[in-house]
């Protein structure tokens, strides 16, 4: 049985950044043998969170970094991502598939950590966002 992961780590603000730490964060979920679909769901919901920590959360300030702590075991994957930005309610962002927002690209990154992370919570004033992704049953065929 594979040991539990732990990572903490502390990245500037650059979306150089983000590769790196999706492709540590696959391995691991590998060592633990989670699936296709939930490294695919893990990765896009990694990415998402990374850059809206990078872009929006720290206006890509060169000054300013991102704190990453992750865990990962035989059953569960939780991050916690936090930026130095002044925070958002998630409750404002306007919800990308009404009518008037389909052309319009923003809300949808949260949008779709909500839709692949089985928990996400934003914490604070919002400049934190911590999300779990519980292992998937593999079908029986």
């Amino acid at each position: 049985m594979a040991k539990t992961i732990h990572a903490e780590l502390r990245v500037p603000s650059n979306l150089e950044e983000v590769r790196p730490i999706q492709d540590d964060i696959e391995s691991g979920l590998q060592v633990h043998d989670f699936g296709d679909s939930d490294l695919f769901a893990v990765k896009l919901a990694v990415e998402e969170a990374l850059v809206n920590a990078i872009k929006h959360g720290n206006q890509l300030d060169p000054t300013k970094t991102v704190e990453v702590r992750y865990t990962i075991d035989a059953a569960v994957f939780e991050i916690c991502i936090r930026d130095e930005g002044p925070g958002f309610d998630p409750g404002d962002l306007p919800d990308p598939t009404a009518d008037d927002f389909l052309e319009r690209p923003c809300g949808r990154g949260v949008m779709l950590i909500k839709c692949f992370m089985t928990q996400v919570d934003y914490v604070g004033r919002g400049n934190e966002v911590v999300m779990r992704k519980e292992k998937s049953v593999p079908d029986m065929e």
